[in-house]
């Protein structure tokens, strides 16, 4: 069972990946991985959300391989973030690979506690 809560999850989480970052950096005229940004940064904050629901008592453990496990697992993508940042590098945009590594990590570490303290605020 618990499995097929997370290839469910996978299945929502990974083309909602691909669309989210498509459409994102259409818009944006630049080098910088706008797209993987997002998904990252919006997945942090699902999974802060997530953790503050289940530390209040307002999400199963079934809730959390559904929306943890498996959507945020296929939307948010460690790989894809280094593999930009070491292009960026490749590539002469130092400044992109820079900034792009700092606000990712500051980005999303906010979003994560950002989303632990709301549902936590929340539920409480």
């Amino acid at each position: 069972m618990n499995w097929l809560l997370v290839i469910a999850g996978a299945m929502v989480g990974a083309p909602l990946r691909y669309a989210t970052d498509r459409m994102v950096q259409l818009r944006h005229d630049t080098v910088f991985p706008w797209g993987t940004f997002a998904v990252n940064v919006t997945g942090c904050l699902v999974l802060g959300l997530l953790t503050g629901a289940a530390s209040a008592g307002a999400a199963s453990a079934h809730l959390q391989l559904l929306l943890g496990t498996g959507l945020c697992g296929a939307l948010t993508t460690y790989s894809t973030f280094s593999y930009e940042t070491l292009r960026l590098t490749e590539t002469g945009a130092g400044f992109y690979a820079a900034a792009n590594a700092i606000a990712s990590v500051a980005a999303g570490l906010g979003a994560a506690f950002a989303g632990v303290w709301f549902a936590q605020t929340w539920w409480a």
